[in-house]
Parts: C-alpha cells; sequence; structure tokens
C-alpha cells in the first residue's frame, strides 16, 4: 500500500495505477476505522481494481461545541488494518494540505441537506460537501463508496454530484453500502466507543425501538403515534434526548404523515450520555393488489 500527504503525490500514485486502464474506488473516512469501515472497503474490490481509502478528521463539517478535539485518532493501527485489506493507496493530508492557506470556498447544497441533522448541526453539510468534493477532484475515482448509516450526507453526496456535473463519479457511481451492525442491533460507528458500559447497554434499545415503530408504519398506522411512542420509549431506557425521529421519503427526505407507495426510511438521531447516534432504516411500503 503507498501513502500520500501531498495531493502532488497522491496523483501521481493515482495516475501509476491507471497506466494499463485500471478503475479505482475511493472510501472516504474519518479513520478510527472499524468492521463498517471494512465493508466499504470489500465492497469497492468487489467491483473496483484498486481502492483508495481518504483519512481525514475534516474540521469544516464540526461545530464549535462538537467533538472535534476528542475525535479518536488512530493512523497507525488505521493503516495496518487498510494494509491488510489490500487497499492500494491511503490518502492520509493534514489540514494545511487539504485548506491551505487562502481558502475560502464552500459548497452549499440546499433542499435534502437542510432539515434532520442540518437543522441541528448548522453548517455541518457544506464542510461534508465541500470536503468530499475535493476528495473526488484529488482522488478521480471512478466509484466511490459510503455506508448508508449516514443516510442525509449520502442524499447531500449524491445531489452535489448531479447539480455539479461529477461525472468521475457520476451520481450512479456513488454507492451506498448497507449499515454493519453489532450483534445486539446497534449501528456500527467510530462514536461507539465514547459510551460508557450502561449506556452502550441502553443503546441497543435504539435499533429495537426503530424495528417496532416500523412493524407500526408497515401495517398502515399513522406515523405520530409511533414516533411518539418510540420516542418514550428511548427516554424511559436512559436516553438523554431525541434530536429527531422522522418517517421521509427516500429519495427526497419529505417528512411523511403515513407510509404511502413511495420507499421511505426512518431516520432518527438521539443522544445518549455525551454521545450523538444516528440511525435509519427502510420501511417496506405494501404490496397492493
Amino acid at each position: 500500500m503507498q501513502t500520500a500527504h501531498t495531493v502532488d503525490v497522491l496523483r501521481k500514485q493515482i495516475s501509476d495505477l491507471r497506466r494499463d486502464g485500471s478503475t479505482i474506488g475511493l472510501v472516504p473516512t474519518m479513520g478510527a476505522l472499524h468492521e463498517g469501515h471494512l465493508t466499504l472497503i470489500r465492497r469497492a474490490r468487489e467491483v473496483c481494481d484498486h481502492v483508495a481509502v481518504s483519512i481525514f478528521v475534516n474540521p469544516t463539517q464540526f461545530g464549535p461545541n462538537e467533538d472535534l478535539d476528542a475525535y479518536p485518532r488512530q493512523m497507525e493501527a488505521d493503516a495496518a488494518m487498510l494494509e491488510a485489506e489490500g487497499c492500494a493507496v491511503l490518502w492520509a493530508p493534514d489540514v494545511e494540505a487539504m485548506y491551505p492557506q487562502g481558502f475560502a470556498s464552500t459548497i452549499s447544497v440546499t433542499g435534502v441537506s437542510e432539515d434532520l441533522c442540518g437543522a441541528s448541526r448548522p453548517g455541518h453539510f457544506d464542510g461534508v460537501a465541500t470536503v468530499v468534493c475535493k476528495l473526488f477532484h484529488q482522488v478521480q475515482p471512478d466509484m466511490a463508496f459510503f455506508g448508508e448509516k449516514d443516510f442525509q450526507q449520502l442524499a447531500v453526496i449524491r445531489a452535489m454530484a448531479r447539480d455539479l456535473d461529477l461525472t468521475q463519479p457520476h451520481v450512479h457511481s456513488i454507492i451506498g453500502v448497507p449499515t454493519v451492525r453489532e450483534a445486539d442491533g446497534l449501528a456500527m460507528s467510530s462514536r461507539n466507543r465514547y459510551l460508557s458500559a450502561a449506556d452502550r447497554t441502553a443503546a441497543a434499545t435504539l435499533p429495537r425501538a426503530m424495528k417496532a415503530a416500523i412493524a407500526r408504519f408497515e401495517g398502515g398506522e399513522m406515523a405520530a403515534p409511533a414516533l411518539a411512542d418510540f420516542e418514550s420509549e428511548l427516554l424511559s431506557a436512559g436516553f438523554a434526548s431525541v434530536d429527531y425521529a422522522v418517517l421521509a421519503d427516500s429519495a427526497s427526505l419529505t417528512p411523511l404523515s403515513a407510509l404511502g407507495d413511495e420507499s421511505a426510511r426512518l431516520i432518527v438521531a438521539a443522544r445518549i450520555g455525551g454521545t450523538r447516534l444516528i440511525d435509519n432504516m427502510a420501511v417496506t411500503p405494501p404490496v397492493r393488489g
């Protein structure tokens, strides 16, 4: 595996890999790798000749009271994991390489970015869109792979790629990979390591309660009472608050009052201890005869 810390070195490495017509898959990460990230890499290796992984803790997507300084960093361990997975390139820029002095550009994607995490984390998705756009231009991958756990992020990135005519990768080459879960159903996340033992046990209530709410949606119940009971269950289990819990259209992320014929997701953000957990699950429309 080659490692690059500057754009010039990265582009030389990518160019060398492409000389025989090989395809490149990109997996953007902020490091602190776990099985969810490795699943993305394995998926990329299935469909691309070479895989490039970026590790960059992006300061522009963190708010002033968020966990930028505390976000776990373990570059040596992450690099060893990537080597074991057969990655071709590790792109590991520092902040100065990604945002050099005088950097003054920001990408803002309206619509899908404005509610849910966009409402509770102002500026977050501007930071995400800007850094991912830069990664696409730096690596110029044929395909890019993102976890569906960050479902709104995936929607923002696809909208950005469509609107800015990013043909490499174009929107259909941005691949969403299903969420990887722990044995008790909790979605894997680098932030799970922040949970105390008691909070980690209580956190398993989240996926169980989501499945119960989804069963009610799919049974024809209106969203509001099912979501109210869902929130009450989390608070009773020890969650401090529920930022949002929404039955939403999968494409537009528009809230739905009840399940119709459209593809839908239950999308949730909730806080337990000092940790904010996000999750989402598909909701299947009824088959109408």
